[in-house]
This record gives structure tokens, sequence and C-alpha cells, in this order.
């Protein structure tokens, strides 16, 4: 049975989480544990900070590429960039 990745958005990102590639580094927990948390399920809270940027730069950070991040709209990215 293959493993699905789980998928959190809010109205700017969609970040989606894949397990089976994940080395369990917990960067993301320990950079940004405002939105990556470890020990409560959902473990990736989105509204956790009002800053998108900071989501976007932790997935990029992810040593694996368990993490990946898509901006949702032209709003978002304009939003993002100010």
């Amino acid at each position: 049975m293959e493993i699905q990745p789980n998928i959190f958005s809010n109205s700017d990102i969609t970040v989606t989480y894949e397990p089976k590639l994940c080395i369990n580094a917990e960067r993301c927990a320990r950079e940004l544990s405002e939105v990556f948390r470890t020990s409560v399920i959902p473990w990736i809270k989105l509204d956790g900070t009002n800053d998108t940027k900071k989501i976007i730069n932790q997935c990029k950070r992810c040593p694996s590429g368990a993490l990946q991040c898509t901006i949702k709209n032209k709003a978002a990215i304009n939003k993002i960039a100010s």
C-alpha cells in the first residue's frame, strides 16, 4: 500500500508532507515550531504564523524534500513578495 502525502492549505499556499521521504531530521519543528509541531496532530498548523514567507523558506530547507509548498494564486505571490 502506497502512503499518500498529507496536504495542508490556507488561502495563500498548499504544503504537502510525504512521510515516506522524511528522514526525521526535525529541522522544521526546531526552526518553525509554531507551524511544524511534533507532539500534536495534525502536526502542520499553517495559521501558526501570519508570515507565509517563513513557511515557504522552511519547506525549502527540508533536507529530504518531504515538505513541499505551492503558492496558490497571484494575490498570494504579491502578498508574500511585499
